[in-house]
């Protein structure tokens, strides 16, 4: 199953994206929050981006959603410090996080692939609210 990977600046933020997508996507347990920094502060961490890929992996692929500035810098450093096939089959993805995260995790969880997932979370992008 794809995994996804949520990095925000507030881990607060990331934990209420998780509670929602596990609304709609009850089975799926491969989203997973590496937001924030030790101690519950703003930021984010390329060492706990690192371990989240790898938690989130069973080998299908990882989908990775960021919020915004440092956060795109922390999750690509973070890609260096993979090895050579788990970083080719993670994929950075440019999307809203919320809406990103809840497509993604719907898709994941009926069974698509690492394209699929990454297409359905890129459509958040297209999204009119009214």
């Amino acid at each position: 199953m794809v995994g996804i990977v949520l990095v925000s600046h507030s881990s607060k933020i990331a934990e209420g994206i998780i509670e929602l997508c596990s609304q709609m996507a009850p089975d799926y347990d491969k989203l997973i929050n590496c937001s924030g920094i030790e101690d519950g502060l703003i930021g984010t961490d390329t060492l706990k981006i690192v371990e989240g890929i790898k938690e989130a992996d069973d080998g299908d692929g990882v989908i990775i959603i960021m919020d915004i500035g440092s956060s795109i810098i922390s999750t690509e450093m973070a890609l260096d410090f993979l090895d050579e096939d788990l970083r080719s089959r993670t994929l950075l993805v440019d999307t809203p996080i919320v809406e990103g995260a809840l497509n993604a995790s719907i898709d994941a969880s009926i069974g698509g692939d690492l394209q699929s997932v990454k297409e359905a979370c890129e459509g958040a992008k297209s999204l009119n609210k009214f």
